[in-house]
C-alpha cells in the first residue's frame, strides 16, 4: 500500500491516477489538465522534453549509478564544471546528494563543523526565519518554523540552537548583536519562503544579512531548491546576493530525476582542506553524483541558457499581472507576484476546500495548502494556458 505525502491515509480524497504527461498537461484516463504547480515546483522544462529524455536515454546506455566513493564518472565531473562555471562568485566546490533536504542537511552540517575544524565549539546555533521550510528531514524540520508541517518537534521542546526571526531588518540587527559569538550560519530560502506562505520580502533584507555575516563571521545559506532557475525572476536569487553555501534542488535536474547540490566557496572548503583526516566532511548519500541525474541536470542547464529561460520568465510575470490586475474579494487578504510564482492567500483556509476539484474539471492540476492558492507553472508553458491556469484561480471567486 502506498503511504501517502501530507495526508491523513483515513480521510483522504483518491488521488488522481496518471497515465501519461506531455509538455504542461498531465493526462488520467478522463481527463487532462495543466500541472499548474510543476509537480513541487520542478518540472521547468515541462514533461517528455526530447532533450532530457535523450540525456536519461544515453547515459542508460553506458551506466545508470556508480558511487562516488573511490570512483568518478565523466556525467558528475561535467555536471561540477558546468556549475562551477555558472554560478557567481567562488562557488565552485559541489557536493550532491539526492534530495533537496538531504542538500540542506550537508549545508548545516558543514557550517558547524567549519568552526569545529577550527577547534570553535561555541558557535552551535543556527539563525532562521519565522515561516521558514527547509525541508522534512529532523535538522531541516528545526531549522524551519511550520507547526502545520512539523508539530511532531513538539515532543522534544524548542531547539535552545535555533533562533529564528521576522524577514525585518531591526529583527535581524537585534539577533545578530546578540548571538554573533555563537552563529555559524544564517540560512534562509531568499526572496520567496515556499511551504510556509509563498512569502515574499525585499531584497535589502538579503544585502544587510551579508554585511553582518562578513562583520562577525557567520556563515550565510541560501536555500534555493525552490527559488532557483528563475522562480524569483533572477537566474538565482545569489546573483544578486552572495552565499557562502547554495543549496539547489528541484530544478535542478528539470525535475526529470530527484537530485541536489550544496555549493560551498572557497573559504568553506578551506576549513575542510587540511592533512588531518578528521577534518574531513564524513557524509556520503548512497546515490550522490547519480550519472543519470547528472546527465539530466547538464542538459536542463543548458536548455536554460540556450533558450533564454530568463525571458520566458519574466514574460510569465507579465501575464500574471495582467490578468489578476483589478482583482479582489473580500475573502482575499493579499494576492502576491514574484517571476513564475503568483499566490493568493485568504483569511479563513475554508474559502479554499473544493478548490482541487473545481480546478480538475477546468483542466487545471492545484494543489492549494492552509490559506494559500498558488501557481509556480513551467516554463514552457503557452499565454493560453497560463490564462487557463489563472482564470481558474479567479473564477473560483466568482462563482
Amino acid at each position: 500500500m502506498i503511504w501517502y505525502p501530507y495526508q491523513q491515509m483515513k480521510t483522504m480524497p483518491a488521488p488522481y491516477k496518471i497515465v501519461d504527461a506531455k509538455g504542461v498537461w498531465l493526462y488520467t484516463e478522463e481527463n487532462r489538465m495543466i500541472d499548474s504547480i510543476s509537480s513541487w515546483w520542478s518540472v521547468i522544462h515541462g514533461y517528455q522534453h526530447p532533450v532530457l529524455i535523450e540525456a536519461i536515454k544515453s547515459q542508460l546506455e553506458r551506466f545508470p549509478h556508480v558511487m562516488l566513493g573511490g570512483l568518478t564518472h565523466e556525467p558528475v565531473q561535467k555536471l561540477s564544471d558546468k556549475l562551477e562555471a555558472w554560478l557567481p562568485g567562488d562557488l565552485n566546490y559541489c557536493f550532491f546528494s539526492d534530495s533537496g533536504s538531504v542538500g540542506v542537511e550537508v549545508a548545516l552540517k558543514m557550517a558547524l563543523q567549519y568552526y569545529v575544524n577550527q577547534g570553535n565549539l561555541e558557535r552551535t546555533k543556527v539563525l532562521s526565519l519565522t515561516h521558514a521550510y527547509h525541508g522534512d528531514t529532523f535538522k531541516t524540520m528545526e531549522v524551519g518554523d511550520d507547526e502545520d508541517y512539523h508539530f511532531i518537534l513538539e515532543a522534544y521542546g524548542q531547539n535552545p540552537n535555533i533562533i529564528h526571526i521576522p524577514t525585518k531588518i531591526p529583527a535581524l540587527e537585534e539577533a545578530f548583536l546578540r548571538f554573533h559569538k555563537e552563529l555559524n550560519c544564517f540560512i534562509v530560502e531568499p526572496l520567496l519562503q515556499g511551504a510556509g506562505g509563498m512569502r515574499m520580502y525585499d531584497i535589502s533584507f538579503l544585502k544587510r544579512a551579508r554585511e553582518l555575516c562578513d562583520q562577525y563571521d557567520v556563515l550565510l545559506i541560501f536555500d534555493e531548491v525552490a527559488t532557483g532557475f528563475g522562480r524569483t525572476r533572477h537566474r538565482f536569487v545569489a546573483d544578486q546576493v552572495l552565499p557562502d553555501i547554495l543549496v539547489l534542488g528541484k530544478a535542478l535536474t528539470g525535475g526529470y530525476i530527484g537530485h541536489a547540490a550544496t555549493i560551498a566557496n572557497q573559504k568553506v572548503y578551506k576549513g575542510f582542506y587540511d592533512d588531518n583526516p578528521d577534518k574531513a566532511l564524513m557524509h556520503g548519500p548512497t546515490f550522490m553524483g547519480n550519472p543519470l541525474a547528472c546527465s539530466v541536470a547538464f542538459a536542463s542547464i543548458e536548455l536554460f541558457e540556450t533558450e533564454d529561460y530568463l525571458s520566458k520568465i519574466h514574460h510569465i510575470e507579465t501575464i500574471t499581472r495582467q490578468e489578476m490586475q483589478g482583482f479582489m474579494d473580500e475573502r482575499i487578504k493579499e494576492i502576491r507576484i514574484l517571476g513564475g510564482c503568483i499566490c493568493i492567500e485568504v483569511y479563513d483556509s475554508s474559502v479554499l476546500k473544493g478548490y482541487q476539484s473545481f480546478a480538475y474539471n477546468q483542466g487545471v492540476f492545484s494543489r492549494p495548502f492552509l490559506n494559500y492558492l498558488y501557481a509556480m507553472v513551467p516554463y514552457i508553458i503557452t499565454d493560453d494556458e497560463l490564462r487557463q491556469v489563472l482564470q481558474t484561480m479567479k473564477a473560483w471567486f466568482q462563482r
